[in-house]
């Protein structure tokens, strides 16, 4: 395998760091509160980077999630590409790629993605009924991608009736909210619990990424803060213990982003890579949430600061904690995986 990024994943990574870096600034996020930064949003859209995910892959996306998550900048790209551009170009009709993908590459469509695990949901004679606790970007999306308990597909308008969105507050400003069907009419993506499995694995792999980021941004936060603050007249970084919790967390952010990246990169070729996204996730959820607390503890007093932006870093990585799934519930499906795939290969 070779991670190497593309001279075309290179450049959009490097427009997106640029533009993350320039204006995911903590003023900004501040005056955005929970909700999403529409000027940032139109740049990255101006700039091109959704409809270019289709043609870096989601390795690309990976790559450009991974800037954005070093800034906690509150778009909806990873909901958007995964749920939205992805889904569609890999599942949808040809008529369905025509008519839905022009505007989820501009911007002007926002997608979210409503599975069994996050609630339920049932269709009887192509009416959805249910409802789904908490949808990330709920509150900006033109289209959400719903599997009923069937783990069929559907693409539903967030404006059509019998659809209800109610905001509801998350750990981190996702601008989530309730999703309510009582007899909506979707329309049909892919056929078959298939198309369901590979947009899971592509949502998993895709928020691992967005993980890796985020541990990446609270770790540099820590190692700034530590060399520059002073105890008993030396910089907290030269303490052993600093040192070995920094460490520590480095090597927990490089398996997040080593298995986001085997598993998008399996993707693109086409190979079987299920196994590989559960594991991506579940390293982002263990040790994503270790590297989180580890940034927050080395800034001492002041990580416990809500204004503070290493903070924001500690939100995110629980929230993405708890919409990857715990680590057992992970493991148990990871397990059950490959145990199906063993038995299938038996004579």
């Amino acid at each position: 395998m070779d991670f190497t990024p593309s001279e075309e994943q290179a450049a959009a990574q490097g427009l997106a760091a640029r533009i993350f870096g320039d204006l995911s600034t903590h003023e900004r996020l501040v005056a955005a509160g929970t909700g999403t930064d529409a000027g940032l949003w139109k740049e990255l859209c101006t700039a091109g980077l959704p409809g270019a995910v289709e043609d870096i892959g989601l390795l690309g996306l990976v790559l450009l999630l991974e800037e954005q998550g070093r800034s906690t900048a509150q778009v909806p790209l990873a909901a958007t590409c995964v749920y939205g551009l992805l889904a569609v170009a890999e599942h949808g009709t040809a008529e369905q790629r025509e008519r839905l993908l022009p505007a989820l590459r501009d911007g002007t469509a926002v997608a979210t993605g409503a599975f069994p695990a996050r609630g339920g949901v049932r269709a009887a004679d192509g009416a959805l009924y249910g409802a789904v606790p908490w949808v990330p970007w709920l509150r900006d999306a033109t289209h959400v991608l719903v599997a009923d308990a069937d783990r069929a597909l559907w693409i539903v308008e967030a404006g059509a009736p019998g659809v209800t969105a109610v905001p509801v507050e998350t750990t981190a400003p996702w601008s989530a909210g309730r999703l309510g069907l009582d007899g909506v009419r979707g329309e049909p993506l892919g056929t078959g619990p298939g198309a369901c499995a590979a947009v899971l694995a592509a949502s998993r792999t895709a928020f691992a990424g967005l993980q890796a980021g985020v541990c990446a941004g609270s770790l540099v936060r820590a190692v700034q803060h530590t060399t520059t603050r002073e105890q008993f007249g030396r910089p907290l970084s030269t303490n052993q213990g600093v040192l070995l919790r920094a460490a520590d967390a480095h090597m927990d952010t490089e398996a997040i982003r080593v298995t986001a990246y085997e598993a998008a990169w399996r993707r693109d070729r086409r190979l079987d890579y299920e196994a590989q996204a559960l594991a991506a996730a579940w390293w982002a959820s263990e040790a994503g949430r270790r590297v989180v607390h580890a940034g927050q503890h080395l800034h001492g007093g002041t990580g416990a600061d809500l204004d503070h932006p290493v903070h924001r870093h500690f939100l995110w990585g629980r929230q993405l904690d708890a919409y990857l799934g715990c680590g057992a519930e992970l493991l148990e499906k990871l397990g059950l995986l490959i145990v199906s795939d063993r038995m299938e290969d038996t004579p």
